[in-house]
């Protein structure tokens, strides 16, 4: 009997492996699938959003390798715009119609508080850009033409500013 008990605990503490061939199946199993399993998600995350060849690539090289900085020329001696044909060319894209939050032109409620703080605050967040409103208001004015905009934009407002004039040209020495 004791044979027989023998036997029996040493069926139960075997494996599912019982020949050599299953041994070394197995051991091939457990190393090949994991690595068609890894070269199937690098596959598949590697694929996608690829663009064709020539389809853009000259632009995005472009970008890529634009200049940091550039020089612009301009001309000295053109005449400074008006305030008003400044504010129809650069302001009304949002003061017209009140956009981000943008104090409408004529509203007097909407620019007394701006206005109490007086035309050289106006101007200077007219040029440095304030709230939604990028610097210059994303023109491409001079400080001048800048400050007869503001002028302009809050005399239909209820303000009194003077609109400044052009500096007198130097005299030229001798």
């Amino acid at each position: 009997m004791s044979d027989n008990s023998h036997d029996q605990a040493h069926e139960d503490h075997t494996g599912p492996v019982k020949t050599p061939k299953q041994m070394l199946l197995l051991s091939f199993a457990s190393f090949v699938i994991p690595v068609f399993i890894i070269i199937g998600l690098v596959y598949y995350v590697t694929s996608a959003n690829k663009t064709a060849p020539g389809s853009d690539t000259e632009r995005t090289v472009a970008q890529r390798i634009q200049k940091v900085g550039m020089v612009e020329i301009r001309d000295a001696n053109r005449p400074a715009k008006a305030g008003e044909e400044v504010y129809k060319a650069q302001c009304s894209a949002c003061h017209a119609i009140g956009a981000a939050g943008a104090p409408k032109f004529g509203d007097v409620a909407a620019w007394a508080p701006r206005i109490k703080t007086g035309y050289e605050a106006l101007v200077n967040s007219a040029l440095k850009g304030k709230n939604a409103m990028g610097a210059q208001g994303g023109g491409d004015y001079s400080d001048l033409e800048i400050g007869r905009a503001v002028a302009y934009l809050t005399s239909g407002s209820g303000g009194k500013f003077k609109e400044p004039e052009a500096p007198a040209p130097a005299a030229e020495k001798k």
